[in-house]
């Protein structure tokens, strides 16, 4: 598996692109990290590999995975997984029942789904949580459960955005061992944002800078 970008560019019309056309490959479990100052663009790039670009942007390129040009397909038809700042997890499930969420469909049977939840929880360190209110996690444990759920999806590549930014340090480390083991365990590409570069030097992996936007003449 891996994700190909080809000249890919957005810009918001008429201005020219955010960022210089982008090309870059990533592997299967391989974590490449988009730097760069704010508002260069890099969660619109993430946004734009989603499926989830605003219509007020216009993109050109392509966005390649396992060498099919997913640019045409809908969001929910990409089977990217994306992970943010704050882990969303819905406040009125349970902790079993949020990961249950996003369950493939290719899992059925109700013995099966909860199985998968069950490995699930016991991967990330929750077994036996499965009926508490996520307001009752801590931090790191919530963002290990939506994590999982992002992965029980079954997701062909992941995107992170800046996932570790609000996470205290001991909490930071915790987390990229614990997010890149999953990546490297499962063979998909990620696509890591941030600002840090201590994340980016803890993927072991590519750092790609996008430059600063300049200034209209």
């Amino acid at each position: 598996m891996s994700l190909d970008l080809v000249d890919l560019a957005v810009r918001l019309p008429p201005g020219a692109p955010l960022f210089p056309p982008l090309t870059l490959s990533v592997a299967a479990g391989q974590v490449t990290t988009v730097m760069g100052p704010s508002g260069v663009g890099k969660s619109t790039l993430l946004d734009a590999i989603a499926g989830l670009l605003a219509p007020t942007f216009a993109l050109s390129g392509h966005i390649n995975l396992n060498g099919v040009d997913i640019r045409p397909l809908p969001a929910e038809a990409r089977r990217i997984g994306l992970m943010f700042q704050d882990p969303v997890l819905f406040p009125h499930l349970s902790v079993g029942d949020n990961l249950a969420f996003g369950l493939t469909p290719k899992i059925k049977g109700r013995a099966a789904r909860r199985d998968a939840v069950a490995v699930a929880l016991a991967s990330a360190g929750l077994s036996g949580l499965q009926d508490r209110d996520p307001a009752s996690l801590s931090g790191g444990q919530r963002s290990r459960a939506a994590l999982m759920r992002t992965l029980l999806a079954d997701p062909a590549a992941l995107l992170l955005d800046e996932p570790f930014s609000k996470l205290d340090v001991a909490l930071r480390d915790e987390m990229r061992r614990f997010t890149f083991l999953h990546v490297r365990e499962r063979a998909i590409p990620a696509l890591l944002v941030t600002h840090d570069p201590e994340d980016a030097a803890a993927t072991s992996g590519p750092v790609v800078r996008l430059p600063a936007p300049q200034p209209p003449r």
